[in-house]
């Protein structure tokens, strides 16, 4: 790059194998030393020399979560999951607009033999239900997607850091739909107004259907819907809850994958994005606060998906994934960034509260 840029270059691949010699160790500290990142769009620009410093093993290379474009051996599932993901900026637009019925909810319970006020009400809240189940409906296809890609980054003859060197525009959609997931819950978390309607909703009909009221609505929110829709919106972080179910489900239904090969995929893509956050020579160069966040939802993501899969979860230490260091990381960071990525580990993670998990760690996160 040129020096006007304030990028610094790109490492050189060997041409045989596409992985970058390793470097000496720094007597220092034991860590590698680090290729440099440019970042600039809002999905973040991350160009990383993934180090398996803790764990002692696997090789070094460029995960380019900036330029991957999909093999021919990739496309397939890669077309799949970006039909999804295409549509992930819509589905937050529509979350951050949304504003609620609470003033007309309040008046009509206040107010409850005044039939205009119980119609108006009745009438903010039905499409508030149909844009929520357009949300929930987004979360079963995200959660298909998840598992496309689970299947393609696990399979056999290929190791999971093999998978994530050599299918790297998949790697980069599974850390998209991470942070996607993570922006959806910060977002869900701070309008106490979904539940409030969606109570309100399923109070109004059962009455209504008492009553022997014709409801079209109930056409686009049966039942059984309505049950499924209460569930997902009572999590507090329902998208995560969603994929760490997923994950779970992929790794029980596919009994004769090694369990090694899903939770190393997810503790390799921890440690990268762990790295890129406390190394100051990359994020000094970062040219948005949005590659910053990115890198912090994604490795909140693959921690929780840990957690939930692997019998001793992310805590534990034997866990391939450094969580002291991890935590350490997003404490550095501005407290209104990182508020909701520690509830996230808090609250929804599975073995946090282990006896096997080090005291340290636990009041790290309290």
């Amino acid at each position: 790059r040129e020096p006007s840029t304030g990028a610094l270059p790109r490492a050189p691949r060997e041409p045989s194998t596409g992985a970058l010699p390793r470097a000496p160790r720094e007597p220092s500290t034991g860590a590698l030393p680090r290729a440099p990142v440019r970042a600039g769009n809002q999905m973040g620009n991350l160009l990383k020399v993934l180090t398996c410093t803790e764990l002692e093993q696997g090789p070094n290379f460029f995960l380019d979560f900036e330029n991957a474009q999909p093999t021919d051996c990739e496309r397939d599932v890669w077309n799949q999951v970006n039909a999804v993901l295409q549509d992930s900026e819509s589905i937050l637009s529509g979350l951050q607009a949304y504003k609620g019925a609470g003033q007309e909810i309040r008046e009509a319970i206040q107010n409850p033999n005044d039939m205009i006020l119980q119609e108006r009400a009745w009438n903010s809240v039905c499409p508030l239900v149909i844009r929520l189940k357009k949300l929930y409906g987004f979360s079963l296809r995200l959660e298909r997607a998840l598992q496309s890609l689970l299947e393609s980054l696990t399979c056999p003859p290929y190791t999971p850091t093999q998978h994530l060197e050599k299918e790297q525009a998949l790697a980069k959609q599974f850390a998209e739909i991470l942070h996607f997931t993570l922006r959806f819950d910060e977002l869900k978390m701070r309008i106490p107004a979904i539940q409030n309607d969606f109570s309100y909703y399923r109070r109004t009909i059962s009455r209504n259907r008492i009553n022997n009221m014709n409801l079209d609505i109930e056409r686009e929110v049966n039942n059984e819907m309505a049950n499924r829709m209460s569930l997902f919106y009572a999590e507090a972080t329902p998208m995560l809850k969603t994929l760490s179910t997923a994950t779970t489900n992929f790794v029980t239904e596919n009994k004769t994958l090694p369990l090694e090969n899903t939770t190393d995929v997810l503790s390799t893509m921890a440690s990268v994005c762990k790295v890129m956050l406390e190394t100051p020579d990359y994020t000094c160069r970062f040219n948005s606060e949005d590659t910053l966040l990115f890198c912090m939802r994604v490795m909140v993501g693959v921690i929780i998906l840990y957690d939930h899969v692997h019998p001793n979860g992310a805590f534990n230490k034997s866990s391939k994934i450094d969580m002291k260091g991890c935590i350490k990381v997003l404490k550095e960071q501005p407290a209104d960034n990182v508020e909701g990525l520690l509830n996230a580990l808090k609250f929804t993670t599975k073995h946090l509260h282990d006896e096997s998990t080090p005291k340290n760690i636990r009041s790290m996160l309290q």
